[in-house]
């Protein structure tokens, strides 16, 4: 016993040296492996991830279903939706930025017809369910389809509120408030440069 003692004081480094090693070795390995990965994701451009199927309910201009069909996801480029947008819409749309009340084309509009996504063509609202939120923003009680919107939280300007989104383009809408009127109580407060009007035929 004192023998096994006495080794082991004497030598500890060299007891111990083994076991360093192989942890040197995967210390080192790591950090090789680790550089090289950051290095190729550096160099490689992040591509968006198109074609993803979503399910989304496809509307008539009188509003009438034509029933949830599977389609692609949109994605484009920033380059793509600068092109496509006018500065305003780009801004709200795709950096959820919002626009100043009342000057917005759609917040006093009576017409009847659908409200379409400015960015990929999905109808969104039905304006039989507009109504006049004294906001200066368009606004309506409910969306035309429960599977073209998606909610999301936002935590910006020091509040918490929810996010109302495309569920095929990721268009930023606006927001969803619980002071709306009945049947719903909700308030979708959305920005106009974030729509597109299909009247009635």
């Amino acid at each position: 016993m004192m023998k096994l003692m006495d080794e082991n004081t004497k030598h500890p480094r060299e007891a111990a040296s083994p076991a360093r090693r192989a942890l040197l070795k995967y210390v080192l390995a790591a950090t090789v492996a680790n550089s090289l990965i950051g290095k190729a994701m550096a160099e490689t451009p992040v591509a968006p991830k198109a074609g993803q199927d979503i399910s989304i309910e496809n509307f008539t201009a009188d509003g009438k279903s034509l029933g949830v069909s599977r389609v692609s996801r949109v994605v484009k480029s920033d380059a793509e939706w600068r092109k496509q947008l006018s500065a305003e819409a780009y801004q709200v749309t795709r950096h959820a930025g919002t626009e100043a009340p009342f000057t917005g084309k759609y917040w006093n509009s009576h017409a009847n017809g659908i409200y379409r996504c400015i960015c990929c063509d999905t109808a969104l609202f039905d304006a039989k369910t507009k109504f006049e939120s004294g906001t200066g923003w368009p606004s309506f009680w409910q969306s035309i389809s429960a599977v073209n919107v998606i909610k999301s939280t936002d935590n910006s300007l020091g509040m918490q509120r929810d996010a109302i989104s495309c569920h095929r383009c990721d268009a930023h809408l606006g927001h969803v408030f619980d002071d709306g009127p009945k049947p719903t109580g909700l308030r979708y407060c959305m920005n106009s440069v974030a729509l597109s009007f299909v009247p009635q035929v």
